[in-house]
This record gives C-alpha cells, sequence and structure tokens, in this order.
C-alpha cells in the first residue's frame, strides 16, 4: 500500500501561538514529528505548512514542504491541499494525517494505524485508542473519549485489537462499567476515503463537539481503531512542554 504521510501544522493556535516551532530539547516541535515519520519507513514525509516560517524551517532541515492557504478550516483539508499542491494527490493509496503537535509520537503506532486499512478491507479511515482511567480523563474535554465496537469478523492478537468506531466525544462517555478508551489523534485515510471526507460539509455533531472525524461517522465512512498501549504527548498548552 503506498503511503504518504502528512503533517499539517500552522503558527495560529488559542492556547499555545507557534506551538509548530516551540522548542523540543533544542529541536522545533514540527521537526521531532516529522523525524517520527520518517522513521516508520513509510516514505518521505510531507509537510503542509501553513505559513511561510514552518515551510522554511522544514525545508531548510531537508524535509519535503509546501505552503498551504492559510485559511483552510481543518488540519484535513491542509492535508488534501498539500497533496494537490505536491502533486501526489492520485499517486498513491494511503494517506496519514500526523498531528503536528505529537513530539514523541511512536514510528510503530504511525505503521500500526496504516495496517488496519491493509487488514480491513471495509474500513475507511484507521485511527487508534488507548485504554483511559475515567477518574483522570473524564472531564478533561482535551482528552476525546472514543465509544468503541469490536470487529468481529477479525482474530487479532490482543496487542492488535480492533474496534469500530461508533462515535466520540468530549464528554465522560460511555457510563456504566466496562472499559474507557481515548482517541489518539492520528488518521490514515484511503486516498478516496480523504477526498469524499474533504468535500463534505461540516456536520452538526462535528461542529458541536469540534471533533472533525464525526463528520465521517454521520455520513456513514467506516473509522476502525487499534488499540495500542501508549498514549503520544499532545502539546496543547505551555504546561505541555
Amino acid at each position: 500500500m503506498k503511503t504518504c504521510i502528512v503533517i499539517p501544522a500552522r503558527m495560529a493556535s488559542t492556547r499555545l501561538p507557534g506551538k509548530p516551532l516551540a522548542d523540543i530539547c533544542g529541536v522545533p516541535m514540527v521537526l521531532r514529528v516529522a523525524m517520527a515519520a520518517r522513521n516508520a519507513g513509510l516514505g518521505e514525509p510531507l509537510i503542509a505548512a501553513g505559513d511561510a516560517e514552518i515551510h522554511s524551517c522544514a525545508s531548510q532541515a531537508g524535509y519535503r514542504s509546501v505552503l498551504t492557504p492559510a485559511s483552510l478550516p481543518s488540519g484535513t483539508d491542509r492535508v488534501q491541499a498539500a497533496l494537490k499542491l505536491a502533486n501526489m494527490a492520485d499517486d498513491i493509496d494511503c494517506v496519514v494525517n500526523l498531528q503536528g503537535d505529537m513530539p514523541n509520537i511512536n514510528p510503530d503506532c504511525i505503521r500500526q494505524a496504516v495496517a488496519v486499512l491493509q487488514q480491513i478491507t471495509s474500513a475507511d479511515i484507521a485511527t487508534l485508542v488507548a485504554l483511559s482511567e475515567p477518574q483522570t480523563t473524564s472531564q478533561n474535554p482535551d482528552v476525546v473519549k472514543a465509544v468503541l465496537t469490536p470487529v468481529t469478523s477479525v482474530s487479532p492478537k490482543p496487542e492488535t485489537q480492533l474496534f469500530r468506531a461508533l462515535y466520540f466525544s468530549r464528554a465522560a462517555v460511555p457510563t456504566g462499567q466496562g472499559p474507557h478508551y481515548q482517541h489518539i489523534g492520528i488518521y490514515a485515510y484511503r486516498r478516496e476515503a480523504l477526498r469524499k471526507f474533504t468535500n463534505l460539509p461540516p456536520a452538526p455533531l462535528e461542529q458541536r463537539e469540534k471533533l472533525e472525524q464525526l463528520r465521517a461517522l454521520e455520513n456513514g465512512m467506516q473509522i476502525v481503531a487499534a488499540l495500542v498501549d501508549q498514549v503520544p504527548l499532545a502539546v496543547d498548552s505551555p504546561a505541555d512542554l
């Protein structure tokens, strides 16, 4: 499966302006993410820069980068625009949307997301989840909760359990006894699924929860999540640095 990892990054951030270039042990954060993407062994990553500063930083460090319009409404739209600008829109099978604010993402996690699409042919989008502790995450809206049901058409090993996503929320769901899962913001799209997604208008629940993956679910697209045992750091505020 021919794959391209695209890293959308922009300087505007409500809680941490300029975070793609935030210093992480002497290296700008977006380059930390690009290093992990390169180490996944799925080809040279593409940085979808929303600002000239990011584009310059990536290019000077030897990474492939394109400057995308600052006005794009979401990271996924930036991914699609970057592929077109790089003349790659029709040349790949799988597109990984790797958030530019996860500097310690494990390359194995990137490969695992792609592997889901290879294993579950009905999946439009693959993503990752991890077990969470409701007592510490339920009231944190920055921790996105995933409501899942097991995929029964395969018998994966315990370390590669697969689930079909039913819903994502910032609220404490589901209620009652049983495991709880938190979403990890990495997506592997089939090429046609990405094209379909970016041609859809924002959906009501997406706008209500401020979670763009709900656009896919509201329009009948299938998201399959693989369970991983680690949650990469997501930098959302100065306290996370």
